[in-house]
């Protein structure tokens, strides 16, 4: 099935340079705001999407309803290139790999970059079709205080160590063919999602 913007919620033409930054957003904060912000200014990006999950298939414990991420994301991530989306249960998917298949097929011509936090990276290995991902769309990683050398050494960073580009190229991502990847050093806020739910539950 081919997705138009009536259906997704958002108009992409060809040729625009469109992150992705999928998750749980369980909740949305700081941390997922300042990675988007720097991901549209380091890969000058047209727009950000924010794919917001049903679930993440590696967490046993279900997150909160889906439309109070939604509405908790929204109300968080206001700037008029950022686009807060529920496409994946719209589309019956959880993984990422079928996501980005569905996203490709129905915006021919749009140059998709898959964002990750570094965290991401580190675990990329034990996510389904992972090297499906990498050689589908270019990879933008950005890198939150303490996660950067288990992300470096990781499985993904090792198979793919050939498809990495230098920092400096980070601009450039969007119109690389994939396998591509870059990881980019950020002097960011250590607040995650885990933290800020173990802090509302005390």
């Amino acid at each position: 099935m081919l997705w138009n913007a009536h259906q997704t919620g958002f108009h992409l033409a060809p040729g625009q340079r469109i992150g992705l930054l999928g998750g749980s957003f369980d909740p949305p904060h700081e941390g997922h705001v300042r990675i988007t912000l720097e991901a549209l200014k380091r890969f000058r990006l047209d727009r950000v999407i924010w794919l917001v999950s049903p679930g993440n298939p590696l967490k046993p414990q279900g997150p909160a309803p889906l439309e109070a991420r939604l509405a908790a994301a929204r109300a968080l991530m206001r700037h008029p290139r950022v686009h807060i989306s529920g496409f994946e249960a719209l589309a019956g998917t959880r993984h990422t790999a079928r996501t980005l298949a569905l996203l490709q097929a129905g915006h021919a011509g749009v140059r998709f970059v898959w964002l990750m936090g570094a965290d991401n990276l580190a675990q990329l290995h034990r996510w389904e079709d992972w090297q499906e991902i990498m050689r589908r769309v270019p990879v933008g990683v950005l890198a939150r205080p303490g996660s950067r050398l288990a992300a470096q050494g990781s499985v993904a960073a090792s198979v793919f160590r050939h498809a990495r580009l230098p920092s400096a190229a980070a601009p450039l991502l969007p119109l690389c063919a994939p396998p591509s990847w870059c990881f980019i050093n950020l002097p960011m806020s250590d607040l995650s999602s885990t933290a800020l739910r173990a802090r509302a539950r005390r």
